[in-house]
């Protein structure tokens, strides 16, 4: 299997895709829908067949707009982590991925409507993903056997923002417009954020979007670097300075506080989508510019021999998405569904002098088909084919990577059978992997071949509903992943990352068992939810520091072993009471993951145990809220790892709605961390140099009309 294959299943599924119109345009004319119309949080898009929440097997979270606006933050890592089981790698503002149950990187997916990113997010920390949560409408985070819709490498998780770049629907008005802009004052930020779509007669309807930030440097609430590296970097600074060394300051870096360096950003964003929509089926296809330019907080030198180094990323992805489906709502097939994207990503890492370091680009292209079941007497399921190539290549003095291409192509079903109060899910994914090395003559160092994977995955579950209202579901899954080009072919300097990584060319497939249990309760005024969950790897890819040291960077590398981690979390919403026109609610959440890699130890970067609380007071017009977060020490870490010290966070807001709870415009105000304490998130590669942000004063409007 090579590249033409993957080629000939795009070509087939795109001539497929070209039908749909002519059957979409037979139907006749399509329903128009009121876009104002309240929306059922409850029902998951990104899982079989828009399944609703409280029959999933296994655990589910989701976003909404306006849970959005209240945790708005630049990166989409960031705002998420008022999420049960998620972290973020909080590698600066602007460049943080989500961390899911203690995965991150390459075992948790990105995807924008169901398809992936196509940036090199996975390849570093450093890089920020091209996922824009200003225009979003609602993010779903989806684990378990559900996931095997989306690739093997998915096995920590899924991570799908939603929005109407590709419109699914005909609004019932002339111009419907969702609008939002803010301020945030740790960082001075300034967004806005506008997407519209009109229709366009004859069943079609059109769509703009564009988005900008801007922000300076970050504010924290302490120092810099952690107590430890500022006597070091003090003790150095008595010393006498070594012959040729570079000038640096150590003195100045141990006493650096208040303001976080070369983290100011600024992003924007246009696009634009047109779609043929009826009853029986729509075509559509958009396309999307996504620029920024963004600073990667400084790793300061604390001893002499250290380098200091303060890159800015210039970055740009042009996108392209299509979507295709077809609704016959026949006995044996209810819909065909065809989506596809091409991206074209490349950034380059600018020094303080304005020359260009290293830049990585990437083309990428992902494709999926398929066949959704009609309900045969609560029968019903979906599959179906994926396809993903990727073309990607690094050039400069810091180019860790050689020029490689992936092609994968996987194949998939997802079964469920529901009779009385019993449901039960089962999936399959047959995925085919081929990575290539292609290193040009003036890097011998590289490895040059080809490695292909065969994986096999499978996952079945049930759930039970107990009593009117409450459901237990238990699944088990098992997960093979093919290694990342990057896992397999690194080797060389990465000064995002401050390390000298070494790929492994030999890795074998990663193999996980997971198991997890749920228990969900929606009783009146009270919803509960919580799950445990253990995971036994085989071959489990890690990153270990050997202490070399290479080209002035500590050495790590790319490992396997057999490996654990289990944990779980919990959460619950209550109503307390009802004064008059008030409703007084309150709210918990609870996560803790543990991890152990046999021989030798805990996995680095896992987020400690975690508790939430709050209280809010809620009516028609206003919404007053109160939360403290408690984040505890992480002392359980990696080889030359850090432990990461507790944190409390206390956050308060304030919702304003002027026209009612149905009104078009509310308005946030929040105070976020609000004692201006100074916390290090433990997911994080730069924690001991850069932590969170301190007192954020926040004023959000969202308007839709």
């Amino acid at each position: 299997m090579n590249l033409s294959f993957a080629r000939s299943v795009s070509l087939i599924s795109i001539l497929a895709a070209g039908a749909f119109p002519m059957a979409a345009h037979a139907s006749g004319e399509a329903d128009q829908v009121d876009y104002h119309a309240s929306h059922n949080d409850e029902i998951v898009v990104t899982a079989l067949r828009g399944a609703s929440r409280v029959d999933t097997i296994s655990g589910v979270a989701i976003v909404n707009a306006e849970q959005l606006v209240a945790n708005l933050r630049p990166s989409l890592g960031d705002s998420l982590t008022h999420t049960p089981g998620v972290s973020a790698t909080s590698f600066g503002p602007s460049a943080s991925r989500p961390v899911l149950r203690g995965l991150q990187g390459e075992r948790v997916k990105l995807l924008s409507n169901g398809i992936g990113s196509i940036d090199v997010s996975n390849t570093s920390v450093d890089h920020a993903p091209v996922v824009n949560p200003l225009l979003a409408q609602r993010v779903e985070v989806l684990r378990g056997p559900q996931s095997l819709l989306y690739g093997s490498s998915a096995s920590g998780g899924v991570v799908n923002v939603i929005d109407r770049r590709i419109p699914n629907a005909v609004p019932d008005e002339p111009v419907h417009l969702s609008a939002m802009g803010g301020y945030g004052s740790a960082a001075n930020e300034r967004m806005a954020a506008m997407a519209a779509e009109v229709p366009l007669g004859g069943n079609w309807v059109g769509h703009v979007n564009g988005s900008w930030l801007k922000t300076d440097d970050l504010r924290i609430g302490g120092h810099a670097l952690t107590p430890a590296l500022r006597a070091k970097a003090l003790e150095t600074s008595l010393l006498p300075p070594e012959e040729g060394a570079e000038e640096i300051d150590f003195a100045a870096n141990a006493a650096l506080k208040g303001e976080l360096p070369n983290t100011a950003s600024r992003t924007w964003t246009a696009g634009a989508g047109v779609a043929y929509v009826t009853d029986q089926g729509n075509i559509g296809i958009a396309y999307g510019r996504y620029d920024s330019l963004y600073g990667v907080p400084v790793r300061f030198a604390t001893e002499q021999g250290q380098g200091q180094e303060s890159p800015r990323i210039k970055l740009r992805q042009d996108r392209i998405d299509a979507r295709a489906e077809l609704v016959p709502n026949g006995d044996l097939i209810e819909k065909l569904a065809f989506r596809f994207a091409f991206g074209d990503y490349v950034h380059s890492e600018i020094e303080p002098d304005g020359a260009i370091g290293t830049t990585f680009s990437s083309k990428g292209m992902e494709g999926r088909l398929e066949v959704v079941q009609a309900d045969r007497d609560g029968w019903k399921g979906v599959s179906g084919t994926q396809f993903v190539t990727r073309d990607f290549n690094v050039v400069g003095e810091e180019a860790f990577l050689p020029r490689n291409s992936t092609e994968q192509v996987g194949l998939f079903t997802l079964q469920q059978l529901e009779s009385g109060p019993l449901l039960v899910e089962g999936g399959l994914r047959y995925e085919y992997t081929r990575q290539v090395s292609k290193p040009d003559a003036s890097h011998p160092e590289f490895f040059s071949g080809t490695r292909t994977f065969n994986t096999f995955s499978a996952a079945l579950g049930g759930a039970l509903t107990v009593a009117p209202g409450v459901k237990l579901a238990l699944n088990g899954s098992h997960t093979e992943r093919a290694p990342s080009a990057e896992e397999l072919f690194a080797n060389g300097p990465h000064a995002g990352t401050s390390s000298f990584e070494v790929g492994n060319p030999d890795l074998e497939t990663e193999r996980v068992w997971a198991v997890e249990g749920i228990v969900r309760a929606n009783l009146s005024g009270i919803r509960f939810e919580a799950s445990v969950f253990h995971n036994w790897y085989t071959n489990f890819v890690y990153e270990d520091r050997t202490g070399n040291i290479e080209d002035g960077l500590p050495e790590y590398q790319i490992r396997q072993a057999n490996a654990r981690l289990y944990g779980f979390e919990a959460e619950l919403d209550a109503t307390l009471a009802k004064l008059g026109a008030w409703t007084v609610k309150s709210n918990a959440l609870v996560d803790y993951v543990h991890s152990n890699i046999d021989g030798v130890g805990p996995a680095p970067r896992i987020p400690p145990l975690r508790v939430l609380g709050g209280l809010s007071a809620e009516s028609a017009k206003f919404d007053l809220g109160a939360e403290v977060e408690h984040v505890f020490a992480q002392n359980r870490v990696a080889a030359f790892e850090t432990t990461t010290p507790a944190y409390t966070m206390v956050n308060l807001s304030a919702t304003w709605r002027p026209m009612g709870e149905d009104g078009p415009l509310s308005l946030v105000l929040s105070a976020n961390n609000l004692f201006d304490v100074e916390a290090r998130r433990h997911a994080s590669y730069l924690k001991d140099y850069a932590p969170l942000a301190g007192r954020d004063i926040r004023i959000t409007a969202r308007l839709e009309i």
